[in-house]
């Protein structure tokens, strides 16, 4: 008892911790602290039950000792702890921290840092550089490193004051797994030099148990394989044909016969109607202790090339698109419906819009931005479109987020225009360039690619492609592959009457599951009539 109040009152905030839990179960925590060398089974109850009592807010306070003693107790505060913790980043975070004490290293108060959650489908990160050094104090809010997520590189921010006592990730450190230790902090500058030398400890409640469950599992039976006996060989008396009496053997038998000069009188066929057949050449040699020679190749004694090759490591995210992409291509049913729609009024009113943006300095409408805003129209109007698939239902959404592919030197992004059916052409404008910018400097935030609704990808414009058919973007249920406008020749009203207009060809990817065929066709309908009358997108 005497041992866990020192240790209680050698820290403010862990005073600050145990007080609360005391006001909760006295009783229970008294006693845990009170036994010297064993604790009750009772006890180690109210402490598992307490462990795992405050997921609802993914906060949890957990309390453990070894069974064995209690100076070599490990006091674990806030892990994982998440709230507003790096909410001005980031609002679904797990940052885990861990307080240790150690009496038998004599190392002091501390605090290690894992490493966090800084999206839904992150499993690990890279960090990409440390904003302060061993040695800096650091205060709630400052920023500790930069981490590259499976998606973005976000900011990581400290939540209590103290000193960045040790560095066990650098920069540039890659693939670290959620919760492992990348930084010690304490709350005294003096004790910074003792950190030195310090390694994170391996054992751990996980680790306990694996050994725990190893150490009941039954050992393996060691299987001792005999040695197979050779099987006899196949091998019949020589004796000679009848007179008069052909012998049939196969191309490939005679040829090895011939080889290995063996009588084929002296060999049994084994084959259809007594035919010899290679089988019964080799056995016959086996029993006589000769080998038979893989028959090689007759190849020319030619140089092979060498490839001259760079491996190129994966990004985050290109691993977490590759995972996306194959799950969507696997599991949901694709189909697609192509439409031409003409767009020379569409470019006559982006020309007559782009003269109005450089009279009052704004930024110049491209074609794309209309192609967004016609999408976004459409699923207003057809919002069954609109939607994403689950086991249970189908959600239909009542916001219009529009992603956009964005293609960098690190992967595929998709940054989202929310609200795209409520904001005007020159907004849309601005949106995209600026996340198109922020894709390549790699400054992309969760809440700039999360929450879209349905994604247009247009390799038109910028490549030249004519038509394609894009992936779904999952969990939505439709993606937009737009291609390139080229002119055509179409047929007037005369007999020899021709004229010229622009075609864009656009194909709508949808997922059967959500998108029935005619709901489908129906919102392509919709979108050509605002591409061919875009004055209607103005109503």
């Amino acid at each position: 008892m005497a041992y866990a109040s020192h240790l209680i009152n050698h820290s403010k905030k862990l005073r600050n911790v145990v007080s609360s839990l005391m006001r909760h179960d006295h009783a229970s925590l008294a006693r845990w602290l009170s036994n010297d060398s064993h604790l009750s089974a009772d006890a180690w109850k109210v402490m598992e039950k307490r462990r795992y009592s405050s997921t609802a807010n993914h906060a949890v306070t957990s309390f453990g000792a070894s069974r064995k003693d209690v100076s070599r107790m490990i006091m674990k505060v806030g892990n994982p702890i998440s709230g507003p913790l790096l909410s001005k980043d980031f609002s679904c975070s797990q940052v885990y921290w861990k307080r240790g004490f150690s009496s038998d290293s004599g190392l002091p108060p501390y605090q290690e840092i894992g490493m966090p959650s800084l999206s839904p489908t992150m499993t690990e990160g890279n960090i990409a550089r440390w904003l302060k050094k061993e040695g800096d104090k650091i205060s709630p809010g400052e920023v500790l490193c930069e981490v590259e997520t499976d998606k973005a590189t976000v900011e990581m921010e400290c939540m209590e004051e103290g000193y960045l006592a040790k560095i066990l990730k650098g920069d540039g450190s890659k693939e670290i797994k959620l919760g492992e230790v990348i930084a010690i902090t304490v709350e005294d500058g003096e004790d910074i030099a003792k950190f030195k030398d310090y390694s994170p400890s391996t054992s751990g409640s996980g680790d306990t148990s694996a050994k725990e469950a190893s150490s009941h599992a039954p050992p393996e039976k060691e299987e001792v394989e005999k040695p197979a006996s050779p099987p006899e060989p196949k091998v019949s008396k020589p004796s000679a044909a009848p007179n008069g009496d052909r012998i049939f053997s196969s191309p490939l038998a005679r040829k090895l016969a011939e080889d290995h000069n063996v009588p084929l009188s002296s060999i049994k066929g084994t084959g259809p109607d007594g035919h010899i057949v290679k089988a019964d050449i080799e056995y016959y040699l086996a029993s006589r202790g000769e080998e038979v020679p893989a028959t090689k190749p007759v190849t020319k004694d030619t140089p092979v090339p060498t490839l001259d090759y760079v491996d190129i490591p994966h990004s985050q995210i290109r691993k977490v698109t590759a995972s996306n992409l194959l799950f969507s291509k696997q599991t949901i049913p694709h189909y697609y419906l192509t439409v031409d729609t003409c767009v020379d009024k569409l470019m006559s009113l982006r020309s007559q819009l782009n003269l109005l943006q450089e009279a009052s300095g704004g930024k110049r409408i491209s074609l794309n931005d209309l192609v967004i805003k016609a999408a976004a129209l459409a699923l207003r109007k057809v919002p069954q479109c609109n939607s994403s698939w689950t086991d249970n239902y189908i959600r239909q959404y009542n916001n219009v987020n529009i992603n956009v592919a964005v293609q960098t030197d690190n992967g595929l992004y998709v940054p989202v225009i929310k609200d795209a059916d409520k904001k005007g052409l020159s907004k849309i404008s601005d949106d995209v360039k600026n996340l198109a910018q922020k894709a390549k400097e790699n400054r992309l935030k969760p809440e700039d690619y999360e929450g879209g609704t349905f994604t247009v990808s247009n390799l038109g414009g910028p490549f030249g492609i004519r038509q394609f058919c894009a992936i779904i973007n999952p969990p939505q249920s439709g993606i937009l592959a737009v291609g390139s406008a080229e002119k055509r020749v179409i047929p007037g009203s005369g007999h020899d009457d021709f004229k010229f207009a622009s075609f864009m060809s656009v194909t709508l990817s949808c997922d059967h599951r959500v998108i029935d065929g005619a709901i489908g066709a129906e919102w392509l309908k919709a979108f050509k009539g605002y591409i061919e009358n875009p004055e209607s997108m103005l109503l």
